[in-house]
């Protein structure tokens, strides 16, 4: 594989403008209520959508940290036809969704009316701003090309 700039090293200061974005986005979600090992489950169907081996593997490790069960993780690129998510849940798993996916119809009225309907506005801001925070990761480590290995 072809070596890639590697953008943290090369501009460090954007790096960690990009990790103090991480942790408020990490603070404004658990204010806003929404559970921790949940918040890695969002970030890894995100980069499930982005292709980000580099982040599927980090936030697979990390919500099995947190405590989320290995059924969830393993279910949740169909999260839709299981029965292990919560209707906010699923409200927060779309709308990050169609964050990731924000080309291609924006973010649907619809998704955002069903995220409104079961998610405080706090919870709804900070399920969209991990969805801007992880797609940023995203485009870094696959731009990067940052290496995933055994």
């Amino acid at each position: 594989m072809e070596l890639r700039a590697n953008l943290g090293k090369l501009a460090p200061q954007l790096y960690k403008s990009m990790e103090q974005m991480e942790a408020q986005s990490a603070q404004f979600a658990q204010e806003a209520g929404l559970d921790k090992g949940f918040c890695h489950l969002l970030k890894l169907r995100a980069s499930q959508i982005n292709g980000c081996a580099f982040c599927l593997r980090m936030h697979a490790r990390d919500a099995l940290a947190a405590g989320e069960s290995p059924d969830r993780l393993a279910v949740l690129p169909a999260w839709r036809e299981s029965r292990y998510f919560s209707d906010a849940e699923g409200a927060a798993l779309a709308l990050m969704e169609a964050v990731t996916a924000i080309a291609d119809g924006q973010v649907p009225d619809t998704v955002y009316a069903q995220a409104k309907a079961v998610l405080s506005d706090a919870q709804i801001a900070a399920v969209e701003w991990i969805g801007v925070v992880i797609n940023g990761w995203n485009r870094i480590a696959i731009s990067s090309r940052y290496p995933v290995a055994p």
